[in-house]
């Protein structure tokens, strides 16, 4: 048989055990510290009063009233029933307009990362962190809008041939623009 060399455990000191805990602790904070300095900013969304049914998607389109301060107080914007595609506006406001509710008002935290950023855009200075006051009137999705639209387009149409068709009237004279010495032609078939 072949024997194993054995080397013989040293006792551990006293208090050791409590500075290797007391090590791994502060080593995980450090960690857990450099994790919470990657994280990306985010946007704060609190509830003033509470809305109901579904959420928008960044696909869809709001109408909202809202009101945007910056960190001073001063108004920067302000409107009321304002139609929004939320693919469109700063990544912070899409991103707390899909946290958002019909009927609902909301206060918002926008970091400057999320908002315009080292740029600025008229009376936002640069690195600005932007509050809002938001109200959710309604949404509805770009295939909704676009065939909305459609059919207003169609019914604009509509009446322009319709207006059209009495515009061509002559006043005192014969339907469809014809006067009594002009030749009659046969009605076209559609």
């Amino acid at each position: 048989m072949t024997e194993i060399t054995r080397v013989p455990l040293q006792p551990i000191a006293k208090g050791a055990v409590a500075k290797i805990w007391i090590g791994v602790a502060a080593i995980a904070l450090a960690a857990g510290g450099i994790a919470y300095a990657a994280l990306p900013p985010s946007v704060r969304v609190e509830t003033i009063k509470a809305g109901s049914g579904e959420s928008p998607t960044m696909d869809d389109v709001v109408l909202i009233n809202y009101k945007g301060t910056l960190p001073d107080g001063k108004v920067f914007d302000q409107q009321k029933g304002v139609p929004m595609a939320l693919a469109e506006v700063v990544p912070g406001f899409g991103k707390a307009l899909v946290k958002m509710q019909r009927g609902g008002t909301y206060n918002v935290e926008i970091p400057a990362a999320l908002g315009y950023g080292d740029k600025g855009a008229g009376p936002i200075p640069p690195n600005t962190n932007l509050h809002f006051e938001i109200q959710l009137i309604d949404f509805k999705s770009r295939a909704e809008i676009e065939q909305q639209q459609r059919i207003l387009q169609q019914l604009q149409q509509m009446q322009m041939q319709q207006g059209g068709a009495a515009a061509g009237a002559v006043p005192g004279g014969m339907p469809g623009g014809m006067t009594a010495g002009a030749p009659a032609e046969a009605p076209v078939q559609p």
